[in-house]
């Protein structure tokens, strides 16, 4: 089997969809630690990569496993990890480096109960705040939610696509229950996925400045043992990436992190909307939660409430301008989530007091009950 990418249908959980995802995406690099309920991640990579000519190294912790995709990439490799909440916070220094370096790599977060230990084996996604702030700084990241097997296939290249375009560490942000259904994936031919790479330089190496930046804003990425000069660091840096430790290498530097995500946000953001054509309510949930939901939404349109699902796809950056969009239209938002309100909070800084947002929460460990948030919908409807 050895360079054999899979095709046709398979039956598979989201973890071992998610790396077939990361292989047909080109990735030949994955460094990590194993941790619930992302181990499954770990081990369909550790088995995979050696048949695709890739490599696989299981390293010390999650610090280290960042780290060492970072330098995988920086040499050229597409290159992941996968975690869990305890691992996620150990990585959140490295990816802040990721993001200041712009280096191209893609990290699954499988959530579950937190804090701390939690709960290693149940449901949650109480890392939502973290995927977009975890880290110390200002930059911008991309982070996608699956709600299903074959979402973690699709949304691995996807996140690898954009990981590569736009020089960043790329997030999925999945939960338990999604990671660890089985369904059916459905794996296409090699030819028909579309796969981005890293935009490359296209002047002479004597030519190279590997921090400044096109139009887009986004800089041309020499790969080291090209024959480019290379200069990558953590601190403030000017174009040459040299250390500029002071305020006019900061206010050029920064603002171009965040501005390259923001200006692209049109082109980044994914949702999908189910009767949403009338709905006077709108639910908006991601992940495990969005697939709940969906029963809350029909039982309130037997009852003679025009309910709509909004589900983000892309969590970050968030679709404030659909959100505004609604808000100037319906009646109120019903916001579920397994945790006690992260998400939540961008939709009522989008809404701005136009109308209600209720917040459901669950508290992890559990599936939500299609029930409450029935409960809610009717509450804000009348």
């Amino acid at each position: 089997m050895r360079g054999a990418v899979l095709t046709g249908a398979h039956f598979m959980n989201g973890d071992i969809a998610a790396a077939e995802g990361a292989i047909a995406a080109g990735c030949r690099f994955f460094a990590g630690y194993p941790i619930t309920p992302a181990t499954e991640v770990t081990e369909r990579m550790a088995e995979r990569l050696p048949e695709v000519n890739g490599r696989y190294i299981q390293m010390e912790d999650e610090i280290g496993s960042m780290a060492a995709i970072l330098g995988a990439s920086a040499a050229g490799m597409k290159s992941m990890t996968s975690t869990s909440g305890p691992g996620f916070s150990l990585m959140m220094e490295n990816i802040g480096l990721g993001a200041m370096m712009e280096i191209p790599c893609v990290v699954l977060d499988v959530q579950r109960g937190g804090p701390s230990t939690g709960l290693p084996t149940l449901v949650a996604q109480q890392d939502m705040m973290q995927a977009r702030w975890g880290s110390h700084g200002d930059y911008a990241l991309v982070a996608y939610c699956p709600n299903s097997p074959q979402e973690m296939f699709n949304l691995a290249i996807q996140a690898f696509n954009t990981a590569e375009k736009y020089r960043i560490p790329a997030l999925i942000m999945a939960d338990e229950s999604i990671g660890h259904m089985t369904e059916k994936v459905v794996i296409p031919e090699q030819g028909a996925i579309h796969l981005v790479g890293r935009k490359k330089p296209t002047v002479p190496p004597e030519q190279y400045v590997p921090f400044r930046p096109d139009e887009d804003l986004i800089p041309p990425m020499a790969l080291a043992g090209e024959g480019y000069f290379v200069r990558m660091t953590g601190l403030t840096h000017d174009e040459y990436g040299r250390p500029a430790i002071n305020l006019d290498a900061q206010t050029k530097l920064i603002p171009r992190l965040t501005e390259k995500i923001h200006k692209h946000a049109s082109d980044i953001i994914e949702y999908e909307e189910m009767q949403m054509e009338d709905a006077d309510v709108v639910v908006v949930a991601y992940g495990i939660t969005s697939r709940c939901v969906r029963r809350s939404v029909e039982l309130a349109r037997k009852d003679g409430v025009r309910a709509g699902l909004f589900r983000l796809i892309t969590a970050w950056p968030f679709p404030e301008k659909k959100v505004k969009e609604l808000a100037s239209r319906v009646k109120a938002f019903v916001v579920p989530e397994i945790n006690l309100g992260q998400m939540v909070l961008e939709v009522e800084r989008a809404v701005a007091g136009r109308v209600p947002v209720r917040s459901v929460t669950y508290h992890g460990g559990g599936l939500p009950s299609p029930e409450l948030t029935y409960k809610t919908i009717i509450e804000v409807a009348k």
